[in-house]
């Protein structure tokens, strides 16, 4: 699982774990963080395997599958969920540099199919693999997020689409596309407005509620260990908002 140390990767690393999967973590930055993950992965029972690679160095990530083949022996399932942002708002357009942009896209983008096109040799060997890319809201809608987070995650909606085409009928490929979520993220990006904001949007969605990381974990556990006929889908989960506003 990439991008595991915090937020979804997080949660859905514990989920996996509680479901009875070994789980490798990937890191880019957050050492610390990914390894206290891997310590309560193995208070689930099973094993864990911290790993550094930036996903957009092809080397670092062709150097990261080989440790979880070695360590492992075997890959069932892959989440893609690591991912980058700038802190440029969409009405600054002059405000946001090209080598801002590229490094969004290089992680975003070229890292989930970067990571995925290594993985796919060991997920062929798997009985039922499965492959679950974290988009977002915003790539399927216009949004307050910055350009180039919006055009990344509308490119990861449609690698998915492709990606399910290309690997099937051996491998299903689908992602989540979480709505606003409660935790460090969102925190970031709206600032002192933050409690204001969600309590706001939690007014104006069905469910009554913001999302939240464990909301989105189970999405994903949901999507590698069952819906066995489900493939190329991209699952909303913003608790009904988007469907109804």
């Amino acid at each position: 699982m990439t991008g595991a140390a915090r937020g979804i990767g997080r949660a859905a690393a514990l989920a996996l774990a509680g479901q009875g999967y070994d789980v490798a973590v990937n890191y880019s930055v957050s050492e610390a963080a990914a390894h206290q993950v891997a310590k309560e992965i193995r208070g689930h029972g099973v094993s864990a395997l911290a790993v550094q690679a930036d996903v957009a160095d092809e080397t670092a990530v062709l150097a990261m599958v080989a440790a979880v083949r070695d360590e492992f022996g075997r890959l069932d399932a892959l989440v893609n969920n690591a991912g980058v942002t700038v802190d440029v708002p969409p009405s600054d357009l002059d405000g946001l540099s090209m080598a801002d942009w590229d490094r969004v896209f290089a992680v975003n983008v070229r890292g989930m199919f970067c990571v995925t096109r290594a993985c796919v040799p060991l997920l062929r060997e798997a009985p039922h693999p499965a492959i679950v890319n974290t988009a977002s809201i915003v790539g399927l809608r216009p949004g307050p997020q910055p350009f180039p987070y919006s055009a990344s995650k509308a490119a990861v909606v449609n690698l998915t689409r492709t990606l399910a085409g290309a690997l099937g009928p051996a491998i299903r490929v689908n992602a989540v596309a979480p709505g606003w979520m409660e935790g460090e993220w969102m925190q970031a990006r709206l600032g002192e407005n933050y409690g204001r904001l969600m309590e706001r949007r939690a007014r104006m969605t069905p469910l009554g509620q913001c999302v939240t990381a464990e909301d989105v974990a189970a999405t994903i556990v949901s999507l590698v260990v069952s819906n066995p006929f489900v493939t190329g889908e991209v699952v909303v989960i913003d608790g009904g908002y988007s469907a109804t506003t």
